[in-house]
């Protein structure tokens, strides 16, 4: 098993972190791990992504040659990885800023993330981590089928968390309940 996946978003929502939690998840669960970030030069409203890359054996480079899971914060991001995906891709979009009548070769998830971290978590920073929980469901749901792997579960996404966060313990319920929220939101 090896999951490549990208998140992807502007400068300042959390994209770095979404990637940070899900390669922590990984260390946590006792698979091989890479993140690798990228980000413009102006940082906050620029572009920025990362990719995780998750396997139960070594891997060989950081980088998500054949991706196929994409977590898109905002509409330029998915415009730009999503030729790029995998059949059978699990691809999260938020649609809180993304439009929903694209036509494209995989069906995304339309997650309104933005809205549920907002309304539901009262946190609009929250977004990344509900985005995060809306992978972690829709992942299981189109690997169902295949129980011989070991996939990332949601209990080591909430051990990630407590690690990730542990130098702000302030942190850690909202992001956790964000994630939650996220998980539950995908049928």
């Amino acid at each position: 098993m090896q999951i490549e996946i990208i998140v992807a978003g502007f400068g300042g929502q959390g994209v770095l972190l979404a990637g940070i939690l899900v390669a922590q998840a990984a260390i946590e669960q006792g698979l091989h791990t890479t993140w690798f970030p990228s980000y413009g030069a102006e940082m906050r409203g620029g572009t920025a992504n990362s990719m995780v890359v998750v396997s139960n054996d070594e891997i060989g480079s950081p980088f998500a040659f054949n991706p196929n899971a994409l977590i898109a914060l905002n509409e330029p991001s998915l415009n730009k990885f999503m030729p790029k995906m995998m059949d059978n891709s699990v691809v999260i979009a938020n649609s809180s800023v993304v439009s929903q009548d694209k036509q494209c070769k995989i069906s995304p998830y339309f997650v309104p993330v933005t809205n549920i971290a907002d309304k539901e978590i009262k946190n609009i920073k929250t977004a990344n981590m509900v985005a995060v929980g809306a992978f972690m469901k829709a992942f299981r749901i189109n690997n169902k089928q295949d129980t011989s792997e070991k996939y990332l579960s949601i209990d080591s996404i909430f051990v990630a968390c407590e690690k990730v966060f542990a130098a702000k313990p302030n942190l850690i319920d909202v992001n956790k309940k964000a994630i939650q929220a996220g998980y539950d939101f995908v049928n």
